[in-house]
């Protein structure tokens, strides 16, 4: 890991384990609701792994916090400013796409907003998220192809599209330029009381 990746990872695993020792659960409690296993919640906490966003939405989601929670302090001031490259880069493709954070809302309605870009031949590709989450994308550069469930579709720069985000998708890149695109996910009724913490009971 390079050293902002290092650093982020570190804080991502003070913030998992500052959540999870505030609901006196142990590293297997927090394991088994988020559906991982206990060495990957031990790697987090430690900052040693650079987790998947998947693994960060499964272990944000079981803690009821949602994703924007772990990667960013707690905000007292009702405006939170991200400035130019300050974002979250939580997912780096082999070709040298980045997807980053920019901008995230505290539970229950999370409502994240990502910097995406996907070098040619980049594709990321994401596990169902839980029910309701919607998404919405628009392309600003290149050419992105988007496959949710069984329907691909192809955008291009300035096209704009809305889908569910409950089941398998993923974004990739198959042009010979750089393709950048923003995302709105919003994923209702993180936290006590949810849909994903009641499934855990």
């Amino acid at each position: 890991m390079d050293e902002s990746t290092s650093a982020l990872a570190s804080a991502i695993g003070v913030r998992v384990r500052q959540e999870r020792l505030a609901r006196q659960w142990t590293l297997d409690r927090l394991a088994e609701a988020a559906g991982v296993s206990r060495r990957m919640v031990v790697n987090v906490e430690q900052g040693a792994t650079n987790p998947s966003v998947g693994t960060l939405l499964r272990i944000s989601d079981a803690l009821g916090v949602g994703l924007p929670a772990l990667v960013e302090p707690p905000a007292s001031k009702p405006v939170k400013v991200t400035r130019s490259g300050q974002g979250a880069a939580l997912w780096t493709g082999k070709s040298g796409g980045r997807g980053v954070l920019v901008a995230g809302t505290e539970p229950p309605d999370v409502l994240e907003l990502w910097d995406w870009t996907l070098a040619p031949e980049d594709r990321h590709a994401s596990e169902a998220h839980t029910p309701g989450t919607k998404e919405l994308l628009q392309v600003h550069q290149g050419t992105i192809t988007l496959e949710v469930a069984d329907q691909s579709v192809t955008l291009e720069a300035g096209d704009a599209v809305s889908f569910l985000g409950d089941v398998e998708h993923s974004y990739a890149n198959t042009g010979t330029q750089p393709a950048r695109f923003s995302l709105a996910v919003f994923e209702p009724g993180v936290g006590p009381g949810s849909r994903s913490e009641a499934s855990d009971a």
